[in-house]
């Protein structure tokens, strides 16, 4: 079999030496703007050019390297439909992502930011601890990473609840589904974390009309994608002080342009996007199993609904 493998950042060797690891019948073709590819039988891209659509109009399977495949849907009925698309479950990123949200909540729940601020102002200062039972966290979106970052948070005794499209049920966790359920989740929630994927019904769900239903003094927490926030209703509310602080590692634009207003906004904490890395030799071995799951026709795991977005 023949894979055609689209790398943004060039570094292909590394992933070609795991495929030759975990999948050695597989020949690994590279692809280049510009030059015409072999037939090849699967592709595995993470964000690839329109450039490439006609290759991968042509394969049986495609397989990204994330979780998330708002970059391949953009392109829409340019892809056909009977081709699977097949995203990343885990493979490492749910550990990742549960480690930087419980520091995240952390940080705030012990005001660890609000002590880096006087500390660089010279003020030695203690302040009134937030109690556990007023700081709810709510996590939209319950899905495999959603679902293990509640877990993360179960042992340290703060209420949870999550938000989900469609009806889940989770120990410890009080669950709220749909549009009905999305009002009263965010009425009682102090810490948003947004964990959705992003589609056309996400997109922009953390605006200035649903934020507002968060108490006075919330957070949020922002690893999905950047489009899931409206960026000047943020800033508007984090000014007013309805929203007490950010943590944003998702963006529109990324890199985050040097202008933005957010670089300026000391209650904002920026990371560049690294909340989950791939971790590639995890992801290969992923891939290479599901591979010759298709080979024999057997169902897979993680197989993209179109119409869902996910």
């Amino acid at each position: 079999m023949r894979i055609l493998l689209h790398r943004a950042d060039g570094k292909t060797e590394p992933w070609i030496k795991d495929f030759g690891k975990y999948l050695p019948e597989a020949e690994i073709e590279i692809w280049h703007a510009g030059e015409k590819c072999q037939a090849c039988d699967y592709a595995v891209v993470w964000s690839p050019p329109e450039a490439m659509l006609a290759e991968l109009s042509t394969v049986k399977a495609i397989f990204v390297t994330g979780a998330g495949v708002d970059a391949l849907l953009k392109f829409g009925d340019a892809l056909p439909h009977h081709i699977p698309i097949i995203r990343l479950e885990d493979a490492g990123m749910a550990l990742q992502m549960a480690e930087y949200v419980t520091h995240s909540v952390l940080r705030y729940f012990r005001r660890f930011d609000e002590y880096e601020a006087q500390a660089r102002q010279g003020l030695w200062a203690p302040l009134p601890q937030h109690h556990k039972e007023d700081f709810s966290i709510g996590v939209l979106g319950m899905g495999v990473l959603g679902t293990r970052v509640l877990e993360a948070l179960a042992p340290f005794g703060f209420p949870l609840r999550g938000w989900s499209r469609t009806e889940k049920s989770m120990a410890g966790v009080q669950c709220f589904t749909g549009p009905d359920g999305l009002d009263t989740f965010l009425r009682g929630t102090r810490v948003l974390v947004c964990m959705l994927p992003l589609t056309p019904d996400t997109g922009n769900i953390m605006d200035r009309t649903n934020m507002n239903k968060l108490p006075e003094g919330a957070y949020v927490i922002n690893v999905a994608r950047g489009a899931h926030i409206a960026e000047p209703d943020l800033l508007t509310l984090i000014k007013s002080g309805h929203i007490a602080a950010a943590t944003l590692d998702v963006f529109r634009n990324e890199p985050l342009p040097a202008q933005h207003p957010f670089w300026q906004e000391p209650r904002i904490t920026i990371t560049p996007h690294i909340s989950a890395l791939t971790l590639r030799r995890e992801s290969v071995q992923q891939i290479a199993a599901n591979i010759r799951k298709t080979e024999a026709g057997e169902q897979v795991a993680g197989r993209v609904d179109r119409t869902l977005g996910y």
